[in-house]
């Protein structure tokens, strides 16, 4: 934390950061993007070891947040809550997650010269880069959020990822802070298993129980003997209260009680975002005050649960991305009154090039409530076909609605919307993106 550069390593930092904010000027000067990836490569070409050299200059430490669902509402959380209290934060907040985004955040903290003027780096990282930025980082804490199937034509199943993080992270100095989500049976297992200092966030509020377990679970086995577990229930995909009958493994303990806290955010799922950026805050030494505060006054970011107001009509836009999470984001719109629904898939690289995750989503929920849904998206009819194989034999109260052309399905689905309803938007990843353009007129990335 905040150590010093060599001469010589100064002098080529400096150029590499010169012509970094040249590329970030022109690029947003011409409208060309946000400039969230391109300077950090370009920059990282000069300078190989750009990250390592800028993230040593953090004075108070870097925070490195993971996982496969919920990084950019805890990262932003967090970062409001050190704000608050008066310190200057760097932070990925376009959601650029691999390696040349994390250099371009910190390059946007910096000056001329590449001094990196910032008291804490908050830098969400995507899943599977973390064993190779864990060493360049030295992150004083590490945030574990949970681990389920996404992407798996990039990424594997979980349990690869688990193994990956265990093995570089127990490298890492001891005073190492990591906080695992105790829910998780991988995460807790991987807590376990660490020589550093770790600490547990999770639930403790059987009322919040799933009837049954959905279709998108992940790891429902012991990751120490591979014995079924036991769940006294789960409250998302296999996150719950387990123990494993043959080998004795069970959840780790929560260092906050759960039902202590609460949360403006909507979802089940957002209630760990909450309680994972509350154990940080608390371990960085900010007053629980101040943290309660911020979560009851804290607005979604962009595309999680994020609302605006479009010709005097509510949208929420809920980001689904993958089984789990659009599982959850469905729970939200069966739990409203509101009826009308746009669904948009896409497939492209930020989303997975592989669609077929959309059958292990529970969209029977969806389907059996009736109302209008509206499905757009590259992949289209896939999407369509999915929700017709989730009608039940007999009349159906679906009103179906297929458009190709993204603009005219949120057009068609603002009309379908009555003045007293919110519009729920469920995208993958690029096509949140493309939403939020049309809607607000402007690009995020």
């Amino acid at each position: 934390m905040g150590k010093k550069i060599q001469f010589i390593d100064r002098l080529r930092l400096g150029f590499a950061v010169s012509v970094a904010k040249s590329v970030t000027f022109i690029v947003r000067s011409l409208r060309l993007g946000a400039a969230s990836v391109l300077p950090g490569s370009i920059a990282r070409r000069i300078e190989p070891r750009l990250l390592q050299l800028l993230s040593q200059q953090v004075k108070n430490g870097v925070i490195l947040i993971a996982g496969t669902n919920g990084k950019t509402t805890t990262a932003l959380l967090l970062c409001t809550i050190l704000e608050r209290k008066g310190f200057r934060v760097t932070h990925n907040s376009t959601g650029a997650n691999l390696e040349n985004g994390l250099m371009t955040a910190l390059l946007e903290s910096t000056n001329l010269l590449g001094t990196l003027n910032t008291d804490y780096a908050i830098l969400e990282v995507d899943e599977n880069i973390v064993p190779r930025v864990l060493a360049p980082l030295q992150p004083r804490i590490i945030l574990c959020l949970n681990l389920f199937r996404d992407q798996l034509d990039r990424y594997g199943e979980v349990d690869t990822i688990s193994k990956r993080w265990t093995k570089v992270i127990s490298t890492l100095p001891t005073e190492t802070v990591v906080i695992p989500n105790a829910d998780d049976p991988t995460l807790s297992n991987l807590g376990q298993q660490l020589p550093q200092r770790v600490l547990f966030f999770g639930l403790n509020e059987p009322e919040h129980y799933l009837e049954a377990i959905p279709h998108a679970v992940d790891s429902i086995y012991c990751p120490k003997c591979g014995h079924s577990l036991d769940y006294e229930g789960v409250y998302l995909s296999h996150l719950g209260d387990f123990t494993c009958p043959k080998c004795g493994f069970t959840k780790s303990k929560p260092t906050l009680e759960s039902s202590e806290w609460s949360q403006i955010l909507v979802g089940l799922y957002n209630k760990y975002n909450t309680l994972a950026a509350a154990t940080a805050a608390i371990e960085l030494g900010v007053d629980e005050a101040t943290i309660r505060d911020t979560i009851n006054n804290f607005q979604a970011a962009f595309g999680r649960a994020e609302d605006l107001v479009i010709d005097g009509k509510r949208v929420r836009i809920l980001l689904s991305k993958n089984p789990v999470g659009t599982n959850e984001t469905i729970r939200v719109v069966t739990q409203s009154t509101d009826k009308t629904t746009l669904l948009v898939l896409n497939d492209r690289t930020p989303d997975g090039t592989d669609v077929s995750w959309i059958w292990d989503v529970d969209t029977e929920k969806l389907v059996e409530r009736g109302g209008t849904l509206v499905v757009s998206g590259d992949r289209v009819y896939d999407m369509a076909l999915r929700l017709r194989y989730s009608e039940k034999s007999g009349e159906s109260k679906l009103n179906l609605i297929v458009e190709e052309d993204l603009k005219q399905a949120i057009a068609t689905a603002l009309e379908h919307t009555p003045e007293n309803e919110t519009l729920h938007i469920l995208p993958t990843y690029s096509a949140m993106l493309e939403v939020r353009e049309v809607l607000t007129g402007r690009k995020i990335l």
